[in-house]
């Protein structure tokens, strides 16, 4: 598994779709970092979008798990891959 850091931005997604779709989002989110998928997220100020930091295999992968989530349709995804950088070893 590789760690890969996501910019994701949300477009089309009213208010009223956002609230509707939410609990069911948050719900696999949880299950996402609770399986180690998801290590770290991020919920920009403006509400426009999201940062994660998620283990996958590749980009497709990444693709894949999220597509699980309600809001993925509305989702436009940076990946990035990341290193892991251990500072005790600096």
């Amino acid at each position: 598994m590789k760690k890969f850091m996501l910019n994701i931005e949300l477009h089309g997604l009213d208010n009223e779709t956002r609230m509707k779709l939410l609990p069911k989002e948050q719900e696999i989110v949880k299950e996402l970092e609770e399986n180690g998928t998801l290590v770290d997220n991020f919920i920009k100020l403006d509400m426009s979008g999201i940062f994660m930091v998620m283990m996958a295999t590749d980009s497709d992968d990444v693709h894949a798990k999220l597509s699980t989530l309600p809001y993925y349709p509305y989702m436009k995804i940076e990946i990035i891959p990341v290193r892991v950088v251990n500072s005790i070893n600096q």
